[in-house]
């Protein structure tokens, strides 16, 4: 059995680290190179950058963030956002990333999947999907960071972006993202059982107890992961949901002061805290202890 790894999702709006619920409603959290940083240093095993608004503004502003922390982090990256030809997957690998991760274009423009590959290794091509759940119980991918509806059978395009060449699927329910709630597992499971390249769920990991599900029942061969760390390393050690912040994350004068009420008062309005944060090492060490191998520092 391979190693599961264990992924820092980071999506990013101008200098900021934020997390919305379902793609809205997002908070800053702080400076995004300090919490990459410290992820890095706890051994988490990839992390994704994610620039929010770049298909919305066509275009991929995190050059020069990439250039500068792949210069002192030494996991895999992976870009996400906005990235709509083969030059900009070269500019973007240039600067220091390992890996692009392609959805709006890819669906616009299916060869740019197999040209990308071809150029540079399926290995460096992510094809990123996200989908919500219909009525009828199908699965539509979704464009543009979840703002717009494509009328794609996202279980198909799974399989398709197969035959084009991608090298992995970063898989993400928007009706889960950012609730806490756990993986969409039925989602999970039913493309990667179909697919023969590694599925990276993303969306609604909101324990360990989740990850763990979303990897022995949703067959998932990575997790990728948000709010269970970002919440963590931006509290105090203790983990208490208070009002102070000494030894955590939080810093500038940007941050949105309203993420530890809005933690106080339940995890994204939805009830009840769903949301247990944990650290990428406990994550880890939980993982492990229940049968599953990762990659221990």
């Amino acid at each position: 059995m391979k190693p599961i790894r264990i992924i820092a999702r980071m999506d990013i709006k101008g200098p900021n680290l934020i997390k919305g619920i379902q793609f809205d409603g997002y908070r800053a959290l702080g400076k995004c190179e300090d919490f990459a940083y410290r992820y890095y240093s706890e051994g988490i095993d990839e992390i994704i950058f994610y620039d929010t608004v770049a298909s919305l503004y066509q275009r991929n502003n995190l050059l020069e963030f990439i250039s500068a922390v792949s210069k002192n982090i030494f996991v895999p990256l992976t870009v996400a956002g906005g990235i709509r030809s083969v030059e900009d997957i070269r500019k973007i690998l240039r600067a220091g990333a390992d890996k692009v991760a392609i959805n709006t274009a890819a669906i616009g423009n299916p060869k740019l999947l197999t040209e990308a590959a071809e150029v540079f290794g399926s290995q460096c091509i992510i094809a990123a999907i996200e989908t919500k759940r219909q009525t009828d119980g199908s699965y539509e991918a979704w464009v543009d960071y979840g703002r717009e509806r494509t009328g794609v059978d996202a279980v198909k395009w799974a399989e398709r972006v197969v035959e084009l060449g991608a090298g992995e699927i970063l898989l993400t329910s928007i009706d889960f993202e950012g609730t806490g709630m756990g993986f969409d597992i039925e989602l999970t499971s039913r493309i990667a059982e179909n697919v023969s390249i590694p599925v990276i769920a993303s969306g609604g990991a909101g324990s360990a107890e989740a990850v763990l599900k979303a990897i022995k029942e949703g067959k998932a061969d990575a997790v990728a992961a948000a709010s269970i760390f970002h919440y963590y390393y931006a509290q105090p050690i203790n983990r208490m949901f208070s009002s102070t912040n000494e030894g955590g994350l939080r810093m500038g004068k940007q941050i949105d002061e309203g993420n530890l009420d809005f933690l106080n008062v339940c995890y994204g309005g939805l009830g009840e805290r769903r949301l247990m944060p944990i650290s990428i090492l406990e994550l880890k060490k939980y993982l492990e202890d229940s049968g599953i191998k990762c990659r221990l520092q």
